[in-house]
């Protein structure tokens, strides 16, 4: 029988202290009434936790639409954390690093997961470049992609690490392979309560893949345009429906390819911008976007803007002409520069804004 959202594990520990559910309540009073904004806005959230309601509200993170405020059901965030802890074999006792903000479901989760489990949670300010205690060993921890270039030389404490929110650019790929940390890729939603499915990348100690893998109870299907179905009756009522086209192994593994609304369609040819973002990023080791514009001849063009106050030089543009890696239909037919993406207010780049600041 699963856990109750109203029950606090007896081996819970909140920066190195035991609470019970009254005390714990006491603990989210105080953080509001003493503490810094990440304090307030971590006792927001454990007050609304530990109040009577079976539910708790959440706001999207705005990446890919207009952020919503949507509500959540205790329980099914508690069948996620169960579901994390069983992928992942934590325990009770087990010690976890959180650094994300309580604004978002990330950091909502991570404080769940250690209430549900009995994990020994400590919480550090959410930072591009986290502040931990690097004495300690950790057997858990989330982050963005940000905070581990942040963290690439202070690491080496936390044994698995979760890793969400944004792309997970070359460089970083590249050093994760000689850490002895095992990092793993996660796909989901603030509606799904964080992730569904993992991905283990390469490191020292594991081989990367290039497929998601579900959490235990979780499904996955495709509808007519080839887009991800997720069933996960323990999270969520019905199945839900994405726009992320993949490629489906079986119904509990899939390689993402690219959002639907994003595909280009370029002389009859199917494109994903995504995918051809991940070969131009070595080349142009900066943040980028592809995306297209109308053609008479094509009816669609491939083209790249890139977040940079520099022209682009002659160089890298005959670089990116002649790269190997690029199918003749995926070389960008115009480059334009901008200085700054448009971001969400949790740094998540958002994309149809910043490329209509750049076409008009």
């Amino acid at each position: 029988m699963a856990p109750s959202f109203n029950k606090i594990h007896n081996r819970f520990k909140f920066n190195g202290h035991h609470f019970n559910h009254e005390e714990f309540k006491e603990v989210a009073y105080s953080l509001i009434k003493e503490g810094d904004l990440h304090d307030r806005i971590t006792g927001d959230f454990l007050t609304d936790w530990l109040n009577d309601d079976d539910f708790i509200f959440a706001e999207t993170s705005g990446s890919t639409d207009i952020p919503k405020h949507i509500k959540l059901e205790k329980q099914a965030m508690v069948n996620s954390a169960i579901a994390t802890g069983d992928f992942f074999g934590l325990k009770p006792g087990d010690t976890a690093l959180n650094c994300l903000s309580s604004n978002y479901i990330a950091g909502k989760m991570m404080l769940v997961r250690a209430m549900i489990l009995g994990l020994e949670i400590d919480c550090e300010t959410p930072h591009s470049k986290p502040m931990f205690n690097t004495n300690k060993v950790y057997d858990f921890s989330a982050m963005v992609p940000m905070q581990v270039a942040g963290s690439i030389k202070k690491l080496d404490n936390v044994k698995t690490v979760i890793v969400g929110g944004s792309k997970i650019v070359p460089f970083l790929l590249e050093w994760m392979k000689s850490s002895p940390v095992k990092f793993y890729e996660t796909y989901g939603m603030t509606e799904t309560m964080t992730h569904v499915a993992l991905k283990p990348l390469d490191t020292l100690t594991q081989n990367g893949e290039d497929f998601f893998k579900a959490l235990p109870t979780v499904n996955f299907s495709q509808d007519e345009r080839g887009c991800l179905i997720i069933d996960a009756p323990n999270l969520i009522e019905t199945p839900l429906i994405t726009n992320d086209v993949v490629d489906l192994k079986s119904d509990k593994e899939f390689k993402w390819l690219g959002r639907f609304d994003n595909v280009i369609n370029s002389g009859g040819v199917k494109l994903f911008p995504e995918q051809i973002e991940d070969k131009l990023l070595p080349i142009i080791k900066k943040r980028i976007i592809v995306s297209s514009q109308p053609d008479d001849k094509f009816g669609e063009v491939v083209i790249l803007i890139v977040e940079t106050s520099d022209k682009i030089s002659e160089e890298l543009q005959h670089k990116i002409k002649n790269a190997k890696s690029l199918h003749k239909y995926e070389i960008p037919k115009h480059i334009y520069t901008v200085d700054e993406f448009v971001l969400t207010s949790n740094g998540k780049v958002q994309r149809q804004k910043t490329i209509q600041s750049v076409l008009g």
